[in-house]
């Protein structure tokens, strides 16, 4: 039986979502907010960084919630604690998970559909990203951040 969170992840493929996309729509929908010009910004990663399938947009996806978190966002502002060591865990953590940080590894050699026809994501891009979301979820709860509530932190 499908979980709630892999039926979400499903949808959102299903409605032309890349997986750089519903990455970071899935950390916005566990804070209760919408940015839909983050997630325009981000559409040319998809397939492996504007379709080139290198690399993973799951891995882009996870550094970006890394970096909403604790990412420098203004003028007067500095990076977090533990940001770098964060991306850092997380990608030696997905390459080593899943053997390769590029898409064309990952899933292997595919086209793209016509402009306009929708994108069909294989199950494994699925469990790639449930697996990875809920790494980047531990890794920063582990550095002391309240998932959920980006607010002063």
């Amino acid at each position: 039986m499908m979980n709630e969170r892999a039926l979400n992840v499903f949808k959102m493929a299903s409605s032309g979502f890349c997986c750089t996309q519903i990455m970071l729509k899935l950390a916005l929908a566990d804070e209760g907010s919408e940015n839909p010009d983050l997630i325009r910004a981000v559409n040319g990663l998809c397939a492996g960084v504007g379709g080139s399938q290198k690399t993973c947009g799951v891995l882009i996806g996870g550094i970006g919630i890394i970096s909403l978190y604790a990412g420098k966002g203004r003028e007067m502002e500095y990076q977090g604690k533990g940001f770098g060591s964060m991306v850092e865990e997380f990608m030696a953590w997905f390459e080593q998970q899943h053997g390769s940080m590029d898409c064309i590894d990952l899933i292997g050699v595919y086209s793209l559909p016509v402009e306009g026809s929708g994108v069909s994501y294989p199950i494994k891009c699925g469990d790639i990203l449930l697996e990875s979301y809920e790494r980047v979820v531990n890794i920063l709860v582990e550095n002391d951040y309240e998932y959920g509530s980006r607010e002063e932190q």
